[in-house]
């Protein structure tokens, strides 16, 4: 039997018959698919080493993974714990405001909380008078309005009812030059009068001493003295101290809290014990609002 590569053939000749045999083999391959086959086995047989050579990939990705990983949730556990400490100190911060706001609630705890009767009115008029702070609201004696009733708004007093019609009353302002009202700080308890000035934006402390502890922005509350006015509603705001030894009293100017230049709607007050409640019915349609500034 003769040999397919014998000595007696060169290495050019070999090189040259593989070559041939190889090209053949592409050809019938591209044609017919001879080599489909071969390759399946081929594959089945390579498979189990192309797994194993992707393994130590695969390890090391899954380990840097679990670094990654491991550093990341450390770092949003560090991220958690800070957060967890500003939260915290916000929810120290919630107590004492819890507790203050309850400090604040015992310092009020007065008639103005146990106030069980009150009427909305509404501002249909505003005194023409340039020198005077007065308007009329649609309220009057047939809803049980009386003279010297206080009035508030949203924000705190407005001031007091002045006169009374049938179906409208008018209401002298806390800015009135004419009107005085006793007040209590809020902060040290010292009680003063604020006096209005004829200027919806401020008002003037009387008679206080240049020793007195008052500090520009305490709030004044009524002091219920007078029995006029329940104890506790916000007045004003301390705008300005200025402390003058030349002259007798310290110079105070407070800014109300009530938007008194702007007002559209009021509550009135009535004293707790009030038996019969006011008569809120319809308003009489005929009542002239301009009447009751005359």
């Amino acid at each position: 039997m003769t040999q397919l590569f014998n000595q007696h053939m060169s290495l050019r000749g070999r090189l040259t018959l593989a070559i041939v045999l190889a090209f053949l083999l592409l050809v019938l391959d591209l044609r017919m698919g001879a080599m489909q086959q071969v390759r399946m086995v081929l594959n089945s047989v390579v498979s189990p080493v192309q797994y194993m050579a992707a393994v130590p990939e695969q390890l090391l990705q899954r380990a840097y993974s679990s670094v990654r990983s491991r550093k990341s949730l450390r770092v949003e556990n560090e991220d958690l714990k800070q957060e967890m400490l500003e939260l915290r100190g916000r929810v120290q911060r919630f107590d004492f405001l819890a507790q203050e706001n309850q400090r604040l609630r015992s310092l009020l705890a007065s008639e103005a909380q146990l106030e069980s009767t009150r009427m909305v009115a509404e501002v249909i008029a505003v005194d023409s008078d340039p020198f005077s702070q007065q308007v009329v609201i649609n309220k009057g004696l047939v809803h049980g309005v009386f003279l010297g009733q206080p009035v508030i708004d949203d924000q705190g007093i407005v001031g007091q009812v002045s006169s009374v019609g049938a179906s409208t009353a008018r209401i002298i302002l806390i800015s009135d030059p004419s009107h005085g009202i006793p007040t209590r700080s809020e902060r040290s308890g010292i009680r003063v009068v604020a006096q209005g000035v004829g200027e919806t934006e401020r008002m003037e402390l009387m008679h206080v001493p240049h020793s007195t502890d008052l500090e520009t922005g305490e709030m004044l509350f009524t002091s219920g003295l007078g029995g006029l006015f329940p104890e506790g509603y916000p007045v004003a705001v301390i705008t300005r101290v200025r402390r003058d030894e030349s002259l007798p009293f310290a110079q105070v100017e407070a800014r109300p809290v009530a938007q008194l230049d702007r007002i559209r709607m009021v509550l009135l007050l009535w004293p707790a014990d009030t038996v019969a409640e006011p008569d809120a019915g319809n308003i009489d349609p005929t009542a002239n609002p301009t009447e009751a500034l005359q």
